[in-house]
């Protein structure tokens, strides 16, 4: 019987003929021909395969879909039968191994050659990539094989095992398949003195840390993970990057069932899972590996640890990226102290927020070592602090380009609650520079307090043998200059004084009376009204939709021009920044990243432009004025522009006004989330010289928050150093208590 034709979305005709989803919509309105929806609803039509080809066929429309959308569209129409995509991971492989007059000939082959042809190249992969020896292929999945060799070909076995781990590998929080993010990755494995030849990763997942391994010399790279499918896809992908190296990597639960018994190799590296109680403990109680204590039920990561240090040479080094709570639980107290005791702990290193799944935790790389017989007594362990000290702006976040890796961008929350972008190049070289001089001279690294400090092993085996590296290296009172800390305090003060100074001169704005007996009334324009009049343009970020977006850079849709300008906007972000509308709400300059904007059209804002807040509630302003240090920032995402015509609206008059509650309640829709509609938004109709008296008074009334915002932030860090330098005692209260001093700069 002959098979039904697929059916495809709009999103995948658009990537199919090369244009835009929009295009796509307007072919459906214009030609009376287009192929009539054969599927889905009536929001999301689905239209039948073929009958789409041979429209666009009929209209000189042929498929602009480069080999690796091709690849994922076809594994979407045709997925693989039995065992899924993640049967063609060897066929990568396979497929990168051979020429492209080779491939084009097996592509040709029928169906039932190519199916043969495919059963032998997986065969032949049995002893290299496991699970190879179970795949086999039917004529079902004829178009997925094409699709695969067309991409191998055309755009390397990289592209193609993006593709599938795409649809089989997805991060996810349920799987717990996320992958460590390069510059993590790459970092641990710079932690790493010498020159190892074999490193092993127990839980090497799709292989991230065993290529950085890779790329920084190591010829020989042995690997377990639990999951079949990751097991194959670290081979897989290692065997591409490293084609004259050694790899062997094998599935199985690495701390049950350990597949390299007899292995010890120059370092470890390893990103192991967190807080699985369900590791073995009951099994593995005598197990011999357990040398520095039986980790507790609670404590896998501690087996992790030991499990690691026994796959080391002695002298050895190992780095694993741990969860914080492993520092200092106390269910892991008696590991701890003997993996301190025995000199086999040497560094542990804090990261932000941010580096590495999940998310919303720091986690901390340890660093081993496993003792030498008649070894060197280490006498002290190594605490580095970056979790402070490791962000920069988005605009050189920009211009550094997007993080590698596992879970995209790397980014850290601020003070503020924005959002600030990891710097990589920073943390690596920060804590490189530290543990090198650490490992060149134990005994004599100098501290830095408050970032990295050597501690020596008796004082951290106390009763809790706490080795979070925040607690071992923050500033203690010995740390303390009486002297500077009195000049620092005096010089917060200084400018303490001058806020109020400045608080008190801007609240002492009295140039306003009642109305009367009554409020004033007057007509009102909604600011689509004045958009429709040319008082004002109303402007706002529309993120393009992800799929569009990728297919048409992809393909470089629209010319040479089109590309040209695409990367014109690129390059201005590159030292530009986003105004958000926490901004807005803080008054704080624009601090988002360019990266999130997910739009090549986003409005530039220029000095006298309103800017509303798109999402109403919360703290602090809703609106404001741009000045000069937001000019030339591009308009976040949820952030309205309001661009005036200054011979009939003043800016001022209208951002107080936008600023109303009573106006944002009527303008705002939703339950959870109140959405600003910035079309219903009300301004009252007043001459241009009335309209410049309410904007001077609204000008002085955000003098007046800006002012007061900035008073406060100075009294809280003035408290905060007083009561901090006289409870550490670097300072002294005044000998008369009934007779306290002021300076002569006093308000």
């Amino acid at each position: 019987m002959p098979q039904p034709s697929a059916h495809v979305t709009a999103a995948e005709i658009s990537r199919i003929a090369g244009v835009t989803r929009a295009t796509v919509s307007n072919w459906r309105r214009r030609h009376d021909d287009f192929p009539a929806p054969s599927g889905g609803t009536e929001s999301s039509p689905l239209y039948d395969l073929e009958a789409v080809r041979a429209w666009l066929a009929s209209r000189g429309q042929t498929s602009a879909a480069n080999p690796t959308e091709e690849l994922r569209t076809t594994l979407r129409l045709h997925p693989p039968g039995s065992g899924g995509t993640a049967k063609l991971l060897p066929l990568v492989l396979a497929a990168a191994r051979r020429t492209p007059d080779e491939l084009t000939a097996l592509m040709e082959l029928p169906d039932a050659g190519l199916i043969s042809r495919a059963d032998s190249a997986a065969a032949d992969l049995a002893d290299t990539v496991p699970g190879a020896e179970a795949v086999h292929f039917t004529t079902a999945d004829s178009p997925a094989l094409r699709a695969l060799l067309l991409c191998v070909r055309d755009e390397g076995g990289q592209a193609a095992l993006g593709v599938l781990a795409e649809r089989e590998l997805e991060d996810s929080a349920a799987s717990g398949t996320y992958q460590t993010p390069g510059p993590l990755a790459d970092l641990a494995a710079r932690l790493i003195p010498g020159n190892p030849a074999s490193v092993f990763d127990p839980a090497c997942g799709s292989g991230t840390l065993l290529a950085a391994a890779a790329r920084l010399g190591a010829s020989e790279l042995y690997g377990q993970d639990t999951l079949p499918v990751q097991a194959q896809r670290s081979a897989v992908s290692l065997m591409l990057a490293v084609p004259d190296g050694t790899v062997t990597i094998r599935a199985g639960d690495s701390l049950r069932a350990d597949a390299f018994p007899d292995l010890t190799a120059d370092a470890v590296l390893c990103n192991p899972p967190y807080g699985d109680r369900d590791w073995g403990h009951d099994e593995l109680a005598y197990d011999p590996r357990w040398a520095y204590g039986v980790p507790a039920r609670a404590e896998s990561e501690l087996a992790w640890v030991q499990h690691a240090l026994a796959h080391l040479t002695p002298g050895g080094y190992a780095v694993l990226v741990l969860p914080p709570a492993t520092a200092s639980r106390a269910s892991g107290r008696r590991v701890r102290a003997e993996l301190v005791r025995s000199g086999a702990l040497r560094a542990v290193v804090a990261l932000p927020a941010g580096a590495a799944a999940p998310l919303h935790i720091g986690l901390q790389m340890w660093v081993l070592q496993r003792p030498e017989p008649g070894g060197v007594e280490r006498k002290s362990v190594l605490f580095v602090d970056m979790t402070e000290s490791a962000t920069m702006t988005s605009a050189s976040a920009s211009a550094s380009g997007p993080a590698s890796g596992r879970g995209g961008s790397a980014h850290s929350r601020t003070r503020g609650g924005g959002r600030a972008v990891l710097d990589w190049v920073g943390i690596t070289t920060r804590t490189l520079a530290v543990w090198e001089a650490f490992t060149v001279g134990p005994d004599s690294f100098t501290d830095e307090p408050g970032t990295a400090r050597a501690v020596p092993v008796v004082d951290l085996l106390d009763d809790v043998v706490d080795l979070t590296p925040t607690r071992q290296v923050r500033v203690t009172q010995a740390d303390i200059d009486p002297t500077e800390l009195a000049r620092h305090v005096d010089t917060t003060r200084l400018g303490l004084v001058q806020a109020a100074k400045s608080l008190g001169r801007v609240a002492g704005y009295t140039d306003w009376s009642a109305a009367g007996a009554s409020s004033r009334e007057w007509r009102t324009a909604t600011a689509s009204d004045l958009a429709r009049g040319g008082a004002l343009t109303l402007l706002r970020t529309v993120p393009e939709a992800r799929e569009v977006r990728e297919s048409r850079e992809s393909r470089g849709v629209g010319g040479a021009a089109a590309g040209s300008e695409a990367r014109a906007v690129r390059a201005t972000r590159a030292v530009g920044a986003v105004l958000t509308g926490s901004d807005i709400a803080r008054g704080t300059p624009p601090s988002g990243d360019p990266a999130e904007l997910r739009s090549d059209a986003a409005p530039v804002i220029a000095v006298g432009d309103v800017l509303v807040r798109a999402v109403a509630g919360g703290s602090g302003s809703m609106a404001r004025v741009a000045d000069e240090e937001d000019a030339g920032a591009f308009l976040g995402a949820h952030v309205h522009l309001f661009r005036p015509d200054p011979a009939r609206l003043d800016a001022w008059f209208i951002a107080g006004f936008l600023d109303s509650e009573d106006n944002i309640a009527a303008a705002s829709t939703g339950s959870t989330v109140l959405n600003v509609n910035p079309g219903r938004l009300r301004v009252p109709l007043l001459p241009l010289e009335e309209q410049r008296r309410y904007g001077q008074a609204f000008r002085r009334v955000h003098e007046l928050r800006v002012e007061a915002r900035r008073a406060t932030e100075l009294a809280e860090e003035t408290a905060r150093l007083l009561a901090g330098g006289l409870t550490g005692g670097a300072l002294l209260p005044s000998r008369d208590a009934n007779s306290p001093s002021y300076g002569a700069d006093s308000p």
